[in-house]
């Protein structure tokens, strides 16, 4: 009876709150976008852009990251309460109000445009294109199988932005890095639709799993990511980059080759292998190896 009545302080009620915040937007997978957008930032600076530039781009990004997750956990609580792989998020277990994950999008959105307007003109104007992409990709799924391609759309705009960020224009070098993180992004997404593709047609919620059936999902990710890395390639020629850079290329092509021979059609049981939860060491790689490119 004593242990039911103990109340945590208030110290101990904040962290708890904040800590179910950061899980709902899912902080740690900015380290999806973060890295491309840094790898825009450096291409856009031929180097090191300075301490300004990169923090209003590094608080731009994960305001703009904490709207669309917010957004989408908001959109989607009914979809996840029904669905078991995301039941037991915090909005459909009732461990967070829908006003206050609306409250997120709100405090992101802010953040997001009071960043840009410090970094230049073009970056404040064309902040409305990218809150509006990343809130609106999580509507979707229940008009178009093409989904996941908005998604990946919606991810790509970061080395774009990183560029108009640094140079306060937009060149077609930083389209074509969007572009890779869009195949990259997109076939992920069709792979994890996969998993619910159950769900989506008892539901019916659109995806590309469900229009043309898993197998030929498969292949079509295996063929995003083959044109990812060829533009990769394209983009270290363009910019006459060393080898660190293409030996950073290599390595992502061989996580992004063993990460898809790890799914079949007809065995999707290794989706949720670590392999797959930190996926996002492809794109820690490529940065990493794209600055040795730049400073070395």
């Amino acid at each position: 009876m004593l242990a039911a009545n103990v109340k945590k302080n208030p110290a101990e009620l904040l962290v708890t709150r904040v800590s179910r915040y950061l899980v709902t937007i899912r902080i740690w997978e900015s380290l999806y976008a973060l890295p491309f957008c840094l790898m825009g930032m450096v291409l856009a600076a031929d180097g090191w852009p300075g301490w300004s530039v990169f923090i209003w781009i590094t608080v731009a990004l994960s305001g703009v990251r904490t709207l669309g997750m917010a957004a989408n956990r908001l959109f989607h609580r009914k979809e996840d309460a029904a669905n078991p792989r995301t039941a037991n998020r915090h909005l459909p277990q009732g461990l967070l109000k829908a006003w206050e994950v609306f409250g997120l999008m709100v405090i992101g959105a802010v953040v997001f445009f009071y960043a840009a307007a410090q970094l230049n003109g073009l970056a404040l104007a064309l902040a409305p294109v990218a809150a509006a992409s990343v809130v609106l990709y999580s509507f979707a799924k229940y008009y178009t199988w093409a989904c996941h391609f908005l998604v990946g759309w919606a991810l790509a705009i970061s080395p774009s932005a990183a560029w108009i960020a640094v140079t306060g224009r937009l060149d077609l070098e930083p389209v074509l890095l969007s572009a890779v993180v869009a195949l990259w992004v997109g076939g992920f997404d069709i792979i994890y639709g996969c998993a619910d593709i159950d769900f989506d047609r008892k539901y019916g919620v659109n995806s590309f799993p469900k229009r043309f059936g898993i197998a030929t999902a498969l292949r079509t990710t295996k063929i995003m990511h083959l044109a990812a890395v060829n533009a990769l390639l394209v983009l270290g020629f363009w910019m006459d980059l060393s080898f660190y850079y293409f030996g950073g290329v290599a390595i992502a092509a061989c996580l992004l080759a063993l990460e898809n021979s790890l799914i079949k059609a007809d065995d999707l049981s290794k989706l949720r292998s670590p392999l797959f939860q930190y996926n996002s060491t492809i794109s820690m790689v490529l940065l990493v190896f794209t600055v040795l490119a730049i400073e070395l």
